[in-house]
């Protein structure tokens, strides 16, 4: 259940970043829509489960040099990166370059962050204290 609430929140975030200009979300009705937010924020989760821990392992050194500001560049790229992915897979996602994947990346992450926030980690199922 908790995957589900993290792919929702993530599907929303990458809703909000669709409302910059060069960032775009195919055509189709509303459902059409929500299915193509869903299949972006499930690629999204895969890329970030998968290739972002090998690129901060291999990058550590431009993380601490640049102060960690190479995680824009880094999570734009990745933006990217799962935009080509879902023009690959016919979706109707796309963003128009790179700054536009950055701008976009950061929104992504200050949105998810704070959905995250409100998404409790554990359900308590009856359990008293």
């Amino acid at each position: 259940m908790r995957i589900i609430a993290k792919i929702v929140a993530t599907a929303l975030a990458v809703w909000v970043a669709c409302l910059l200009p060069g960032i775009g979300l195919g055509g189709g009705g509303i459902g059409k829509r929500a299915l193509t937010l869903i299949v972006v924020a499930v690629i999204i989760g895969i890329i970030n489960a998968v290739i972002k821990p090998i690129i901060k392992t291999v990058g550590c050194l431009f993380y601490v040099l640049t102060l960690g500001l190479i995680t824009f560049v880094v999570n734009g790229l990745l933006l990217l990166l799962a935009a080509w992915v879902a023009e690959q897979l016919h979706l109707g996602f796309h963003v128009d370059g790179f700054w536009w994947a950055v701008f976009g990346a950061i929104i992504i992450s200050v949105v998810s962050y704070i959905l995250h926030l409100i998404i409790p980690d554990k359900i308590d199922k009856g359990a008293t204290s």
